[in-house]
This record gives C-alpha cells, structure tokens and sequence, in this order.
C-alpha cells in the first residue's frame, strides 16, 4: 500500500509518500497547499491519504525541524529507491552526505561517485530528484559558486532560502543572494 501526507512548514506546504520499503517521494511547495497535493498526486496516482506510520511520522518531524533553521540529520530517513538508475542511486547518496550548511559542486559530486567528468549528468540527477530535502540537491551549486538550476517551484529563488535556512548566512550565501 502506498500513502500520502500533506504537512506545514515554515516554507508552506509540503508532502510525503510511502511504501512498504520507506519514503517513495518528497515534495516542496508549489504556489498554494493544493497545487502541491495536486502535483504530489499526480506523482503516485495509487497512493492515498492515510493513517501515517510512526518511521513516516518521524521523517516529517525532521524535515519540519530543518525547515525551521534547526541542525537535523535526515540520514535516518529511509528512502525507497526502487526503479531509480543505479547511477541516480549513487548521486542521491552522495548528496545525502552533505551536511546542513554546507555544499558541494555538480563535479565533486562527480568525483565521489567515481565518475569524475560526469557534473553534468549529476546535474540532470539531481534534476530528477524525487526526494527533495532528504537528498538536499539544494545544497549542490554549479562550478565556481554559481547556484545552477533548481527543480522545486520558484527554481532558484527556493533553493537559495533553503540554503539561508540552512547556513544562516556566510561569505558563500551572500555571494549566491
């Protein structure tokens, strides 16, 4: 069985969805709460609104919490990859690695993973990134502290609150506001 929840952050609404082998997607707000239930349901059309279990309840909390400026650790959260590329596997875990207040580039992503002219390819990876802030693709920027894109509604806009909530400021986040 597959469920949805909708909760509140500080950055609006936000939702989750699950299966049997843990979190299948994660979305961050769109224009208004509904638009973000629409797109989230859209997403998994066999996922219904239901009794949230406790592991689902406990990754909401954590990503409330981080929204909120607080330093959380969401590697906890167990993410269900099933059907993803072996390749997308591979970035997501290495951007899970990255702390809250920090970053990396589209090319040391690369690196890590072993594929080291491959920026690119993360780049699109990330693109595709169903579990928005669990795997914190906002903490991953272009070469030369360029912000690159950003997938989440208001593009960069978003990605750069995300990363002011997170840092709370510094020479990086001043030169990427």
């Amino acid at each position: 069985m597959e469920g949805l929840a909708f909760f509140d952050t500080k950055i609006g609404t936000c939702g989750i969805a699950w299966g049997e082998l843990g979190i299948r997607g994660v979305q961050l707000p769109e224009s208004d709460a509904d638009a973000t239930r629409a797109r989230l349901q859209r997403r998994f059309p066999n996922a219904t609104i239901s009794q949230t279990p406790v592991d689902i309840l406990l990754a909401i909390g954590r990503i409330v919490a981080l929204l909120r400026g607080q330093r959380v650790d969401l590697s906890p959260v167990v993410l269900d990859m099933t059907g993803l590329s072996d390749f997308d596997k591979r970035v997501y875990i290495a951007a899970r690695s990255i702390p809250a207040g920090h970053t990396k580039t589209y090319g040391e992503i690369a690196r890590l993973i072993g594929e080291p002219n491959a920026a690119r390819e993360v780049g699109a990876s990330l693109g595709r990134n169903p579990f928005a802030i669990v795997v914190p693709c906002h903490r991953v920027l272009a070469a030369n502290g360029k912000t690159g894109g950003f997938s989440a509604a208001q593009g960069v806009k978003t990605k750069l609150e995300l990363l002011n909530i997170e840092g709370g400021g510094g020479p990086l986040f001043e030169q990427l506001g």
